[in-house]
């Protein structure tokens, strides 16, 4: 494994690679946990070369504050990504991602309008802005995300097809501690009460599903959005119900389409996403 910060290094090394390899690749932002790893190890199976990215991206923080706060540790996430097989860690700094400030602006429609979309305004377009120009140095045939972030899936999907690049965005399962919490970079930010308390939002999205059957849409929704602001440490910014490709609200049960409840809850400054699928 090998770490490069330049585009030119990069292109260098997946040269000496060999030619015509299959390239994996995962963009993270850095602060790695096991469900990065088990991006990379997926990567790593279904790909001749493997590169993981580390890169905190500031077009896509609206709150200069949570990008402040947001954990950088390069030498401990060099040692875990040691153990996967991966071929070579790209760390660019902000000046050889952005050599000029990028103006593009993206068209998302109403697949960013909602959820996210809809409380960080912005946010999506300076993901597409860092994830093409990844793209475009690293010129993966293959991409890794997890679905955590599910709306940012979506995003990613409609910037590759309106780009017409050729990578193949591949969606990987959430990874859960043994609690249920959704593992993220954010998780270390917590406190130990702040901790035990996140994990009541997986566990209310759980109990959710299992009431499918005897709440409709709007039952289910309330519901869950006051347990989990029962916890005075919890404060849920949206829990919305929608269609998993068009990521529009559903009114009604539909088993002819696939249904995820989406949900971002602020504990404490720290906030954290998750979802779940109702069918």
């Amino acid at each position: 494994m090998k770490l490069v910060h330049t585009r030119k290094e990069l292109q260098s090394e997946l040269q000496q690679l060999g030619a015509n390899l299959q390239v994996g690749f995962v963009p993270t932002m850095g602060a790695l946990h096991e469900g990065h790893l088990s991006l990379v190890r997926r990567a790593v199976a279904e790909s001749d070369a493997v590169v993981v990215s580390i890169f905190v991206n500031p077009t896509q923080f609206n709150d200069p504050k949570d990008l402040e706060r947001y954990p950088r540790t390069l030498a401990s996430d060099l040692e875990l990504l040691k153990t996967t097989g991966c071929n070579l860690v790209f760390a660019p700094s902000v000046q050889e991602v952005y050599p000029e400030p990028d103006t593009r602006k993206f068209n998302f429609g109403n697949l960013e309008t909602v959820m996210e979309g809809r409380f960080r305004p912005g946010h999506f377009n300076g993901v597409a802005q860092v994830v093409s120009r990844l793209f475009d140095m690293v010129k993966p045939n293959k991409a890794y995300f997890g679905q955590k972030d599910f709306q940012q899936i979506a995003i990613i999907k409609s910037m590759v097809k309106q780009l017409q690049l050729p990578v193949e965005i591949v969606p990987c399962d959430i990874v859960r501690e043994d609690s249920g919490l959704a593992l993220s970079s954010r998780n270390r930010l917590l406190s130990e009460a702040q901790k035990a308390s996140a994990i009541e939002i997986s566990q209310t999205l759980f109990k959710a599903k299992e009431l499918r059957k005897q709440k409709n849409v709007q039952e289910i929704t309330r519901w869950v959005i006051s347990e989990i602001n029962k916890n005075p440490l919890l404060d849920v910014e949206y829990f919305e119900i929608v269609d998993d490709e068009s990521l529009q609200p559903v009114q009604n049960w539909d088993e002819q389409s696939t249904q995820v409840g989406c949900i971002a809850v602020f504990c404490g400054k720290i906030r954290l996403i998750d979802n779940v699928v109702f069918n």
